[in-house]
């Protein structure tokens, strides 16, 4: 497979060691980048849900794979969430091209980029740890059902559907707590002067630029690999929202496309031999 090269990726939220990771899609996706530097921004190995029966190959592969990026020439930054937390201890641990620490700050082309998790704002995790423990349990347990629910959806030809985003759309206080993170992560980076701030942790990917009276910041979330299975690229001065769906789709498209042309182009061939009134022998054959 040809590797893109990418000046930064930004990971996050990928919760390895529980049923809603998409650990296999998460595996090609970084097969088929060349990261100078990685970032992977909290909650990748998810301490809290850990289970012994329940850590398979295509995690572990994970991590192996993110480890060869580092025994490698990738810069990689390991940002500690509130599922891994318990890391935090070994914050500002560094061990040739690897970093644990519980944020960073990078200057990216002449401007200052400030990546953190985001469970800072988010006073249930430090506050009712049990309530948000709890919550994660049962919306890996949510994440189970809606696939069965897509599967059979697949089944009958129809469009899969998304459970836990139709709650959170649904419920007024989600959406309402989903505007605050964002709007104090910006408002934070704009009184420190950053031109970007970088998080994770609500699971929901975006580039948005933001403003008020003191200034400007481009927002960035890199979503999750749960749900919306995407990640954040900097390569030549831009920031990218990569998308796995879209890149699959992206591809089926093209495969389609090739193979009308295919068909297209084998048609226009027996045709031409039939005007001319040659017959080959696998023609004879079929006829």
């Amino acid at each position: 497979m040809k590797k893109r090269n990418v000046d930064l990726v930004v990971l996050s939220d990928i919760h390895l060691g529980t049923y809603g990771c998409h650990a296999k899609e998460l595996l090609v996706y970084l097969s088929s980048i060349k990261p100078k530097t990685l970032i992977l921004n909290g909650d990748i190995i998810d301490i809290w849900q850990f289970r012994k029966s329940y850590f398979p190959k295509s995690h572990l592969k994970v991590i192996k794979k993110l480890i060869d990026f580092a025994s490698k020439d990738t810069r990689v930054y390991y940002i500690t969430g509130n599922h891994d937390e318990m890391l935090r201890k070994f914050s500002d641990t560094h061990m040739g091209n690897f970093s644990l620490a519980d944020k960073v700050v990078l200057e990216l082309d002449g401007k200052k980029a400030w990546f953190f998790h985001g469970d800072v704002f988010d006073s249930s995790v430090h506050h009712a740890k049990w309530i948000a423990r709890l919550g994660g349990i049962g919306y890996d347990y949510l994440i189970l059902l809606n696939r069965f629910v897509n599967w059979a959806l697949t089944r009958m030809g129809r469009e899969p559907y998304s459970l836990s985003k139709k709650i959170k759309s649904g419920v007024k206080k989600a959406v309402k707590f989903i505007s605050d993170f964002e709007a104090t992560a910006a408002e934070l980076a704009i009184e420190n002067n950053y031109d970007y701030v970088v998080c994770g942790h609500i699971h929901e990917p975006k580039i948005l630029k933001k403003e008020n009276k003191k200034g400007a910041v481009l927002y960035l979330n890199s979503g999750d690999w749960i749900e919306n299975l995407t990640a954040l690229e900097y390569h030549k001065r831009r920031w990218k929202l990569y998308s796995y769906a879209e890149e699959v789709n992206e591809i089926r498209v093209n495969e389609d496309e090739y193979f009308e042309m295919e068909t297209q182009l084998t048609r226009q061939l027996i045709t031409s031999l039939m005007v001319n009134n040659i017959k080959p022998k696998w023609f004879k054959l079929i006829c």
